[in-house]
């Protein structure tokens, strides 16, 4: 996409703010609930420029940390972001910022391997994080609670945004 005006930036950082804390409400319940957050951050990350991206997600976790009930299942606070999930909502800046630069240096601008390798990026802070709330697991009974269940839905997610950021990306090429 063009470089946006600063209006145009704004405003899109808002509105993909608003879908990201709209993806976070749509929760299965489970120790840590399944959301369509990731599927935000694939369309985030797929069609909004570095910086746009960025401040989206950093406006996320701010309005989250000031009490808006953004996060899964309306939660809010500081509470959420020291919680079991809060290496995830970290990881999304993580995933925003590892995505950008692998699309940026490959070649063919691959943005399924960025994707990818982003929210690898996203799953290994939350797993982090989740051994610091809770020391006395082991890395694989860490993975096999905040990793192996999100596997599949989360290439679900990816191919759907795929999907979608393409036939954006389409007609947006076309009106240009």
């Amino acid at each position: 996409m063009k470089k946006l005006s600063g209006i145009s930036e704004i405003a899109l950082a808002s509105l993909f703010t608003a879908l990201l804390a709209v993806c976070a409400i749509i929760t299965v319940p489970a120790p840590i609930p399944f959301t369509l957050q990731t599927f935000a951050l694939f369309l985030i990350a797929g069609l909004l420029p570095f910086r746009s991206a960025f401040l989206c997600v950093l406006a996320y976790i701010l309005l989250g940390a000031a009490g808006l009930p953004v996060f899964a299942g309306f939660r809010a606070g500081f509470g959420v972001l020291l919680g079991p999930t809060g290496g995830y909502i970290f990881g999304f800046l993580v995933f925003i910022v590892l995505q950008k630069l692998i699309y940026r240096i490959t070649a063919k601008k691959q943005l399924l391997l960025s994707l990818v390798i982003g929210l690898l990026a996203c799953y290994l802070c939350g797993i982090s994080w989740y051994l610091v709330y809770a020391p006395s697991e082991t890395i694989l009974s860490a993975a096999a609670v905040t990793l192996l269940p999100f596997i599949i839905p989360d290439a679900v997610k990816l191919f759907l945004a795929m999907l979608i950021i393409k036939r954006i990306k389409k007609i947006y090429e076309s009106k240009s």
